[in-house]
Parts: C-alpha cells; structure tokens; sequence
C-alpha cells in the first residue's frame, strides 16, 4: 500500500488476514456475483426466460472482477450496484440482459452483508473458544494457588489465581452465548423488491406468490439460511447491527476488564503478560516492562465499545420503508467494528497463551496480609480459650490500625506481636503463626474453579487454535 496515502492502523497493524479479506473488496463484490448467479438460477428454475447456459455464464465469471472498469462506470452513474451489473455483463455478455431481474440494490449489498457478518461471527466464535481454552488451561494450572484477593482495589479476603482466571472466563462465556444467539437468529433478507413488497415478482411470476417464496428459498438454502424476514421494507432490519455490534462490544468488555486486571497485577509484579527477549519497554526508561499488549487491548475495546453505538443510531432513525443515511456509516461501522473485535481476541488469546505468574512475590503478598486476614480464625480460637467475642473484636481493631499506621512508616507488620501481648488472647505469637497458612483462608476456590472448568469441557472441546479458517461466503 502506498506511504502517502493514509491507511486504517487496523488494517496495517492489528486485523488478521483472514479478516482482511473477509472485507475486502474482492470477496464483496464476489460474493455480489454469487447472489446475482442465484438469483438467476432460481429464475431459470422457476420458468422465468433464463437460460441454463446464462447461469452458467454468469457463474463462469465470479471471480474476475475487473475494478478498474466499474470504478470508471461509477463515476459516469454514481451508482456503485449498477457499476458491477455493468462489468459483469461485460465479463459475460449473453447474461448481461437478465443480471439483477427483479432485484433492487439491496438484494446484494445486504444479503452480502449478512454473509459477511455471520462469516464474521464464526470466526470470532473460534477466537473466543480459543481464548476460553487458553485461560482453562491457566485456570487448572493454579486453581490453589493462593492470592490476595481485592474489593475496591484493597487488599480483601485471600483468593485463588485460577479462582480470579474463572471470573474473566465466566464473562467471556457469556459473551459466547449472546454471540451465538445472534448467530442462530441471523436471517436473510432474500430478494423482495424495492420496498419490500415483491411486487416486480409478482409481475414477473404473473401473480404466482408460491414462486416468490419458492425463489427465496432456494437463494437463502444456496447460502445457507434457512429463514428470510417474514417482512421487510427494502432493506433488513438495521436492528440486526445492534445485535451483531452490541455481541462484538461486550467481547471487548470483558476482555478489556481482564487486561486491567493484569495490568494492575502486573504493577505489583504478581503477574506478568509475555515479554520477548529483545523487546524494548521504553525508548527512554531501558528497564522498563510495560504492559503494552494489555494496554493495546483496553484501548481498542474502547474504540469497539464506542463505535457499537453507531448501529442503534442508524436503528432509530430508518425512515420508512428506506433512506440512505445508514450506508456510509455501515460501510465503515460493522467491517471496523469486526476487525477491532478481531484483533481485541488476537491479543488477548497472545497474552494469556504466555501469561507469567511470580508465585514468590505472590506468596509474600499473601503473607504481608495473612495476619489481617487470619484475625478472625484468632478471634474463635481465643473464644475457645475462654474469651469474650466483643472485646477480642475491639482489640484486634485497634492492634490492626496500629500495625497499618506502623507499615505506612515502611516498617514490617507486627499485628501478631501485638496481639499476642494482650492477656485476652492467651495466645503466644508462635501459636498464632502455626494457622497461617495462606491455603486455609482461599475456601472453596479450588473446587470452584474445578466444577466451572467441567461444565465448559463441551465448549472446550470446540477449540482449534492450529486450524487455518477458510473464507466460505
């Protein structure tokens, strides 16, 4: 691509070739071409004058678009529908005079578009999945492993690494399941004239609407889609880009919540996403490991969760049976959106396939705040020595906010030395420390993450990271 032209960063940086090409120009207009082959197969099937040998014509020159040609024709028209019948019907000349019979515009720009979207849906299915899959196998690795767990970004209860993983996947999980209803709700709009009332087939079909439907059909079974809109206007309904954007948002919502965790973890060293050998952090600062990739995903999810609000804007003001103020917004909303949603999964499959836990720096995390943790365990065993709840309680809450202020001076924790001195306790600090053991505070993290991991085995078991996607439009 030329340097002196400017080109979108998703694209030349982030998108993934399959992607890329999904919404190139060559598999539109392609697929344009399938729809017009159908639309003429039916008719010949259905005893309109089609001939077998313009079907065949036509489905013989699908694939050489000549670009040039109808960038031309465009200028001349301002019509870029009526630009493609043009060259296709220069590519093959017999068809040229039944291209596009009884079609409107939207037969092909938006039963193109729902290909391309459902195509591009089922492609981010599988990079959820593997997403899912990566942070699993993360999950089972250190489902016990205790950590400090966090409620207003304070140190809280202990947790489990894996426990915390599940979290992220539980959200990613629901993410899939919306994906995938859109997916089994997606219809097609078939070709039902220019206000959506078939009213050029029931001409072209002398009034036989059993045709019509019949026509519809079996363009829909040629790609796949076994429902049309039971009503339309000229084009389907924009509502559907609600849902598809709306499903691409919350990926990145979740994925961006699981990046600013990492990223805060990474600040305290407990964890880390992968960092290459040669990578350099800083231009200025050499010992610096940014969290670049954990960066890069929170700011492409809020570019993903910002441009979904395009799709109910465009919703809301669809006048009538049609206006054309949606076109240049979708022309740019929905193939941005899926290659944002795109590479938001490309990095977040990279860095959890890499993700480094220190276990030391967590294990001394957990220590520095056992003995907060622990005091309630120290309360019941005290009881058990004959003490009284209530004053236990209020000598663990001033002995705790003395051990604090003494740790904000930087110096080390002694709430165990200070309650082990109180004659309420009758507790040594030694008998103290022998319940510190950080596995006795994480509850049921381990069995949670465990359970969780076996109800998603089916999903799981979908994942194909090493398969290389074809494009089947």
């Amino acid at each position: 691509m030329s340097k002196d032209r400017y080109e979108s960063p998703l694209s030349s940086r982030y998108a993934s070739e399959f992607m890329l090409r999904l919404f190139s120009a060559e598999t539109r207009i392609q697929t344009w071409r399938r729809l017009w082959v159908a639309l003429a197969r039916a008719e010949h099937n259905l005893g309109l004058p089609v001939s077998a040998e313009q079907v065949a014509e036509l489905e013989a020159h699908v694939t050489d678009i000549d670009f040039d040609l109808a960038a031309q024709r465009e200028k001349e028209v301002r019509h870029d529908v009526m630009a493609h019948v043009f060259a296709y019907g220069k590519a093959a000349p017999s068809a040229a005079g039944i291209i596009h019979l009884g079609a409107t515009s939207c037969y092909v720009t938006d039963n193109a578009d729902l290909i391309l979207y459902r195509e591009g849906l089922r492609y981010l299915r599988q990079g959820l999945i593997g997403l899912l899959s990566n942070l699993a196998g993360f999950a089972r690795q250190y489902a016990a492993l205790p950590t400090l767990g966090y409620t207003h970004y304070q140190p809280a209860q202990l947790v489990t690494v894996g426990k915390r993983a599940t979290l992220w996947m539980q959200d990613l999980l629901a993410d899939l399941e919306e994906l995938d209803f859109v997916l089994e709700n997606l219809k097609f709009l078939g070709c039902r004239g220019t206000t959506g009332t078939e009213a050029s087939f029931m001409d072209l079909f002398e009034g036989n609407g059993g045709k019509i439907d019949e026509m519809n059909r079996q363009i829909s079974a040629e790609f796949g889609f076994d429902k049309c809109f039971a009503v339309c206007g000229q084009t389907y309904p924009r509502k559907v880009d609600s849902r598809i954007l709306n499903a691409l948002s919350a990926i990145a919502q979740s994925c961006c919540r699981m990046a600013n965790d990492i990223r805060l973890l990474q600040h305290d060293r407990q964890i880390e996403e992968p960092f290459e050998k040669n990578q350099i952090g800083s231009s200025a600062m050499a010992y610096k490991r940014n969290p670049m990739r954990c960066e890069r995903i929170c700011s492409l999810s809020r570019y993903l969760m910002a441009d979904a609000m395009n799709a109910p804007m465009t919703a809301s003001v669809q006048w009538l049976e049609r206006t054309l103020d949606d076109s240049a917004n979708r022309r740019i909303s929905l193939p941005e959106g899926f290659l944002c949603a795109d590479a938001v999964l490309r990095l977040a499959r990279n860095v959890t396939d890499g993700l480094r836990v220190n276990e030391k720096i967590v294990e001394r995390t957990c220590r520095e705040y056992l003995p907060f943790i622990a005091t309630e365990n120290l309360m019941m065993e005290a009881v058990k020595r004959g003490g009284n709840r209530q004053e236990l309680h209020e000598i663990i809450r001033t002995c705790s906010m003395a051990a604090t202020e003494r740790m904000k001076q930087g110096e080390s924790c002694d709430l165990l030395a200070r309650l082990a001195a109180e004659p309420a306790f009758a507790m040594t600090e030694a008998e103290m420390e022998a319940i510190l053991d950080p596995k006795l505070y994480t509850g049921r993290c381990a069995d949670q993450v465990t359970a969780f991991l076996a109800d998603l085995e089916p999903i799981l078991a979908q994942a194909d990271q090493d398969a290389t996607p074809e494009i089947n439009v």
